[in-house]
């Protein structure tokens, strides 16, 4: 009877003890994770989703000049969902037609992204319509 409890106990320790990636709206929670910082406010600045992820790149070594990628981008590249272009004095990430429409999904979605947070990126994909606020300052 003790040695049926160990193994049960077993079995839900196991089963718990690691949490599978959930996709939603086309990206994992570390994507979302990602993708939530890069478009968020940096030093007043809003980023724009156009403008494309800057990435760092190596200064030395054999990868020297090469952007830095993180596992999270490498997996957005692999997947389709975004695209490097290194052609530039930065290397930045794109996203690439599925990418926004991923990304579309996740904006849409309340519980994702924040849409006062968001609301520059909300309206850049056309979710929100632009105020009359917004075209007086351009």
């Amino acid at each position: 009877m003790a040695g049926m409890r160990l193994m049960a106990g077993a079995c839900y320790v196991a089963a718990m003890s690691k949490t599978p990636e959930r996709m939603i709206a086309g990206f994992t929670t570390g994507e979302r994770d990602y993708i939530r910082r890069e478009l968020d406010i940096f030093f007043s600045t809003l980023p724009s989703v156009a403008e494309g992820f800057q990435l760092k790149t190596w200064r030395g070594g054999p990868d020297a000049g090469k952007p830095k990628l993180s596992p999270i981008a490498k997996g957005l590249i692999a997947r389709g969902l975004m695209r490097l272009d290194a052609g530039g004095h930065l290397p930045r990430l794109f996203f690439t037609e599925a990418g926004l429409t991923a990304l579309r999904a996740m904006m849409m979605d309340r519980r994702l992204a924040d849409p006062k947070k968001f609301a520059h990126v909300r309206r850049e994909l056309g979710i929100d319509p632009v105020s009359a606020d917004d075209t007086r300052r351009d």
